[in-house]
């Protein structure tokens, strides 16, 4: 349930591409350092956009190192850490271990079981270091798949139990910040459930698995309908991230939560008219023929 808070890359300037590359790069290292290869296996890219957004809102200082790594042998690339980029990491391992228990436990899915068994001893530290988020978001992944169980077929009812989830992750501190912080991870938590759902519909339906959209699949106005819900989400988000005094990554985070984070909703929505237009024209041909 996450990849989804993308950059645009052909909007960003060069420099404001590398700098997000580097945010990036520093949390791929900062997995890979304390958590090894499961660790870095978690590095998604909602987390690097709470490490951007946090990093500027509190003005850490980042430290840069130039280094290769296994995906980038031939060059150097630049990297930034700071105490933020830190605790990223250890959200990214705790979502991921939790959900990879979920994952086994509906699903029987072997791999993810192995993966959970991967980073057991590292959950175990991270929710020492943060003992009340580490017991929210385990009871808030816990009540998601209740009521996913229960296939609640108010579309909400879902996507505000991940929305609460990533609400605490982006409330960092207990600050002046806080409750603005605490809307764009709720807001932009709830988009993410609802484009995952989206995206996965017809293959929910074939598997007979849960997806909040399924009632309304086969009304005229589904796509519609989905665009007005995640264009909600979104307005909400951003009228919060705009009261954030934030600087040196505004423009980047703009281009993410304004444009980058459309771009699967754009790819999904493409292949869905263009599968749509086919089976009409298919129909018609077979309709001449008779």
């Amino acid at each position: 349930m996450f990849g989804y808070v993308l950059i645009n890359k052909p909007e960003l300037k060069i420099r404001e591409f590398e700098r997000y590359r580097s945010y990036y790069c520093g949390l791929c290292h900062a997995l890979g350092e304390t958590y090894g290869l499961s660790g870095r296996l978690t590095l998604n890219y909602d987390m690097t956009f709470l490490v951007m957004l946090l990093s500027d809102l509190y003005d850490e200082e980042d430290k840069t190192t130039f280094s290769r790594c296994a995906l980038h042998p031939a060059h150097k690339h630049c990297s930034r850490r700071n105490e933020i980029t830190d605790y990223c990491a250890d959200m990214c391992v705790l979502l991921t271990y939790y959900k990879c228990c979920d994952d086994w436990e509906d699903e029987k899915k072997l791999y993810r079981r192995l993966w959970a068994a991967g980073l057991a001893s590292r959950r175990r530290r991270i929710e020492q270091k943060y003992p009340q988020k580490a017991e929210f978001i385990k009871s808030k992944l816990a009540q998601l798949a209740e009521t996913e169980k229960e296939e609640a077929t108010h579309i909400d009812k879902t996507a505000r139990i991940f929305g609460e989830l990533m609400a605490v992750i982006f409330a960092y501190r207990d600050d002046e910040w806080k409750n603005d912080l605490y809307k764009v991870g709720f807001y932009l938590g709830k988009y993410v459930y609802l484009l995952d759902a989206y995206e996965d519909i017809e293959e929910d339906i074939k598997r007979g698995a849960y997806n909040p959209f399924r009632g309304i699949y086969a009304e005229p106005d589904f796509e519609k309908h989905v665009l007005d819900l995640l264009l909600m989400m979104i307005g909400e988000c951003t009228d919060a991230f705009e009261r954030l005094p934030l600087v040196e990554n505004v423009e980047i985070l703009r281009n993410i939560l304004y444009s980058g984070v459309w771009v699967r909703f754009g790819r999904t929505r493409a292949k869905n008219q263009k599968k749509n237009q086919s089976e009409v024209e298919e129909n018609k041909e077979e309709h001449e023929s008779l």
